[in-house]
């Protein structure tokens, strides 16, 4: 397989534009091509930065009800016909003229890069346009209008991948994407996210483990509010590894929503891009050892759209680029100075938050007394024992 990475970026993908006030800025992602383009991202030996069309309605439906389809198509043409009931014109997910077209090209990068991945033709693929997880087969929802994640794996699935396993490491609950594979044993969902009883959308709990036909198929570990990063990465690595290589996919597929951070508005955990960019890392490493090194990287949640967002997903491409980034490295002048004018505010000076980001492995043994460890263990006794795991030792 060659070693080429695929990166989806446009400037067609800023389309997908909910209005000025609401906290999914399509600024955020030019901010990241910009700085993805300043340190030279995109020009590295082997990255190919790819563009995509709008989906179209069969692959949309793939994973989407029709009628929902279609009342997308009716909101975007007047968000007049807007229709709550499938999620649209809401607070969370207000309608906007040529939103089925921005949404479907999100889902079209997505599936390009998975159809590469299954063909042989890229190993590794990133589109931080990406990750909508919260969309559900009849409705929008978390501001996620069509879920390009389930539309790339059901894609791969159908073009030769017999197992894929999904990676959600977004602060939200990745219900729309688990709710798509509940009963397909094809396909093992697992997600690390702030607790359902603190955060929306209020799901993934470890009781949470699938349909009757796929038991075992959807693993979720629910972590309390303000988890640093010592206890999100040891969540990470004390579940994660485990499950992905009982499985055995032949694609690995994750998701990395930086709403995890301990500046940005929506969310209660309290992670560094230090620790984002260690789980990417791992991530990635993770794909070698399972899935002969197919990896499909996506975006996510994030909301903090200067200090955040651009610097984990230029970590981001930087380690799908086989070449990442040290923590020290000063960001470029011209993207400060842009940052500046733009925002009339400081941008940071370099890709680190200065935390060490270390964690300590499960291997140490369990505390009962810490929070962290007993969300951990519920969800290595739920889930473990259905792949085959011992959950306090493997």
């Amino acid at each position: 397989m060659t070693e080429k990475v695929q990166v989806v970026w446009d400037p067609a993908f800023n389309g997908y534009d909910f209005g000025r006030w609401h906290p999914m800025a399509p600024v955020r992602l030019d901010l990241t091509a910009r700085l993805c383009r300043e340190f030279g991202l995109f020009d590295r030996p082997g990255v190919e930065v790819v563009t995509a069309e709008p989906a179209d309605d069969e692959l949309l439906m793939s994973v989407h009800d029709p009628a929902y389809v279609e009342a997308v198509k009716a909101a975007s043409a007047d968000p007049r016909q807007a229709q709550e009931v499938f999620g649209l014109g809401t607070e969370d997910d207000p309608a906007f003229p040529g939103m089925h077209e921005a949404a479907a090209r999100i889902v079209g990068g997505s599936v390009d890069l998975g159809r590469a991945l299954v063909a042989g033709e890229t190993l590794h693929g990133v589109n931080f346009c990406g990750g909508m997880h919260h969309a559900k087969p009849g409705c929008a929802s978390g501001f996620c209008v069509y879920n390009d994640a389930a539309a790339a794996i059901v894609t791969m699935l159908r073009e030769g991948a017999g197992k894929v396993v999904y990676v959600d490491l977004d602060c939200h609950h990745g219900d729309g994407t688990e709710a798509v594979f509940w009963d397909d044993p094809r396909v093992l969902t697992i997600s690390v996210h702030e607790s359902g009883t603190t955060l929306f959308p209020g799901t993934g709990f470890p009781d949470e483990l699938g349909g009757p036909e796929a038991l075992g198929s959807a693993v979720n570990l629910a972590l309390p509010a303000r988890t640093g990063d010592a206890g999100w990465l040891r969540a990470v690595h004390a579940v994660v590894p485990q499950l992905v290589s009982a499985f055995a996919p032949d694609v690995l597929v994750t998701q990395h929503g930086c709403d995890t951070h301990s500046l940005d508005p929506l969310g209660h955990l309290q992670v560094s891009v230090d620790a984002q960019r260690v789980a990417a890392a791992r991530m990635h490493a993770l794909a070698h050892e399972a899935s002969d090194g197919r990896w499909l990287a996506l975006g996510g949640g994030g909301y903090e759209v200067v200090d955040v967002v651009p610097r984990t997903w230029a970590h981001l491409v930087a380690e799908a680029s086989q070449q990442p980034l040290a923590p020290a490295t000063e960001l470029p002048e011209p993207w400060r100075r842009h940052v500046k004018e733009v925002f009339g505010r400081e941008a940071p000076r370099a890709m680190t938050d200065g935390e060490p980001a270390t964690f300590t492995g499960w291997e140490s043994g369990y505390d009962p007394d810490d929070a962290v460890d007993r969300a951990i263990l519920a969800t290595r006794r739920a889930a473990f024992p259905l792949h085959g795991l011992d959950p306090d030792f493997d």
